[in-house]
């Protein structure tokens, strides 16, 4: 059943809709802090699964939207990076930055060591690493190609593309579980009241409030779209240019890059981005796009995934959390920063940026902003973890078991 791309924008309104709804009406979602788009969309996910399975019928999204929806978003991200919060936020941006590099370290350790102890390929172990895991889908689809052609592992690709996935749906769970958990030592040591009031002060215009109404015109909205466009065009043209080259990126850290020289350059002119209309823009991208990502997830490639590969997966979860509330946390400052920051790294360290940036606006909608954890997280998420992780992964592939 193949649904086209106005009935995609459709039901992928309906699974925010019903994300609303679940995160409302069950009180355990919200007590874990689950973001709406991903309560929706594993349910939609679900019914998909339903219907292959049992119905067997295949329900085919078309999904022409969901990369413009996710480059708008980063373009927006790109607009709101002012330079001097970022020189601001320097020193905890580079904290920060090792502490995700270590993590994609250890991914690959821990996935390369349970490989070998089940006998298989340790390539596995990579794709069940950082390679599927902090990549994401793109970057697994990447280097499982690669994987076949240069190294003859079968179906890597295929496997790289249900460890995505694994990933995708454990990011977006578990953030808002890891928070609620640190926020009852952050009670229980007197660091916060029951409202969690924030080392960071309020700021209505920022993306931690996706539900906040923002004042803006028509001229702004229009002007922002304008500066989304050129990022976008531009970042595309870019992206094309350095492609094959030492210096390629993936297209939405060339969007992001575009969107931060525009955001500056105008703000050094003297003519600032709308921040309202910026906010509102990305926040409904995000929201859509996530929407799609999770709605249109092929669960049932999660079945054909080996009993070492799905091993490996379960062991990179039990990581995660571990790491975030042991490493991240305590390395942060052990305060309410620390607590978003930690939860943002769960959807990112297994899922992707937008998966982040939903975990880190429950928690801000629960219980308060944290502008710090805005300012680091998307820059590291989405700008300089694909660098790091491209080193890491070909370092490891330089290894004595490799060859």
């Amino acid at each position: 059943m193949n649904v086209k791309v106005y009935g995609t924008l459709v039901v992928a309104s309906l699974v925010l809709l019903v994300g609303q709804w679940l995160v409302a009406a069950v009180p355990l979602l919200r007590k874990w802090t689950i973001p709406e788009p991903v309560a929706g969309g594993i349910v939609a996910a679900l019914i998909v699964f339903g219907l292959h399975s049992y119905a067997h019928v295949d329900v085919v999204f078309d999904t022409s939207l969901q990369a413009p929806l996710m480059l708008a978003f980063f373009a927006t991200i790109g607009l709101n990076a002012n330079i001097a919060n970022l020189k601001h936020g320097g020193p905890v941006l580079v904290r920060f930055l090792a502490l995700v590099i270590g993590l994609l370290v250890l991914q690959n350790v821990l996935g390369i060591a349970l490989s070998l102890a089940f006998g298989v390929d340790p390539l596995f172990g990579l794709l069940g690493g950082s390679v599927s895991l902090a990549g994401g889908h793109g970057t697994g689809a990447a280097w499982g190609a690669v994987f076949t052609e240069h190294h003859g592992l079968q179906s890597a690709t295929e496997a790289a593309i249900a460890c995505a996935t694994f990933g995708l749906i454990m990011g977006g769970i578990l953030g808002g579980p890891v928070a609620q958990h640190l926020m009852k030592r952050l009670g229980a040591r007197g660091d916060t009241s029951g409202t969690a009031v924030p080392q960071s002060a309020p700021d209505p215009y920022a993306f931690e409030e996706p539900k906040a109404e923002q004042p803006t015109t028509p001229g702004a909205f229009i002007n922002t779209l304008t500066l989304i466009a050129i990022s976008l065009a531009v970042g595309d043209v870019l992206s094309e240019l350095i492609a094959g080259t030492a210096f390629e990126l993936p297209t939405f850290v060339c969007v992001l890059f575009v969107a931060v020289l525009l955001a500056n350059g105008l703000a050094f002119a003297g003519r600032p981005v709308a921040e309202h209309a910026v906010a509102l823009i990305g926040n409904v991208s995000l929201a859509l796009f996530l929407a799609m990502a999770l709605m249109t997830l092929r669960l049932w490639d999660l079945a054909s995934l080996a009993l070492p590969v799905f091993t490996i997966l379960a062991a990179q979860t039990v990581l995660m959390v571990v790491y975030a509330i042991f490493v991240t946390f305590r390395v942060m400052g052990s305060n309410y920063d620390a607590v978003v920051l930690s939860a943002g790294h769960c959807g990112f360290g297994l899922g992707a940026t937008p998966t982040a940036i939903a975990n880190m606006q429950a928690v801000t909608a629960r219980f308060g902003h944290s502008h710090l954890a805005f300012l680091v997280v998307p820059m590291v998420a989405a700008f300089f973890i694909d660098i790091a992780n491209a080193i890491v992964i070909k370092l490891f592939l330089a290894l004595p078991i490799f060859h």
